[in-house]
């Protein structure tokens, strides 16, 4: 097993992809290698496909990564409540992985984005952890210990960092955002270390 956490994330406006930046950076706060990837948008008409390598920004997310990861931190903004399709497509190809036991005994976060407060945060947190337990990894969420889940006046969660954007589309993360993100990236470097020792 190699020695990075895998942050597979899809962000439509940015402020997810603005989160998996602060996640990687608190992983590598702890001496391991972030490695950020994306899945491609999914399409229902003919004539709007993407090229097999994105133009810019993060690579798509291969099966290998899973295999090769030494934890996972799952991010989507919400639709209606739960993960955004083009996640939850990929996720829904992985039996192969999930057969294999690719991911078993790895620990694994997730995080989201919504526009409005009560836009389905918790919801859309414990819906991406679903096939998470399916695939035997362990759960690890924010604890309470961290002051900003008590000061927080827009984004965070025990389940999960999490972003609001008030409405506005907005990818720029509070002070609270940011740390809870941080420290969501140290928390599954650290335990990820840990298994990796037993």
């Amino acid at each position: 097993m190699s020695n990075h956490i895998l942050i597979l994330y899809y962000s439509r406006n940015g402020a997810t992809k603005a989160m998996a930046n602060r996640i990687a950076q608190g992983v590598e706060s702890m001496g391991m290698q972030a490695k950020l990837r994306t899945v491609p948008e999914v399409s229902t008409g003919i004539d709007h496909t993407q090229p097999s390598v994105p133009t810019s920004g993060d690579p798509f997310v291969q099966k290998s990564d899973l295999k090769a990861c030494s934890g996972l931190a799952l991010g989507s903004p919400t639709r209606f409540g739960n993960m955004a399709c083009a996640l939850k497509f990929f996720i829904d190809t992985t039996s192969g992985e999930w057969l294999a036991g690719a991911l078993v005994n790895k620990p694994a976060g997730v995080f989201t984005s919504t526009g409005s407060m009560h836009g389905g945060q918790e919801s859309t947190l414990l819906s991406m952890m679903l096939p998470l337990l399916h695939h035997g990894m362990v759960i690890a969420g924010l604890p309470y210990t961290h002051p900003e889940l008590h000061s927080t006046k827009t984004g965070g969660s025990p389940y999960g960092a999490t972003h609001y954007a008030h409405g506005d589309k907005s990818e720029k993360l509070s002070d609270d955002e940011r740390a809870l993100c941080f420290a969501q990236g140290q928390r599954l470097a650290s335990l990820a270390q840990k298994l990796a020792n037993h």
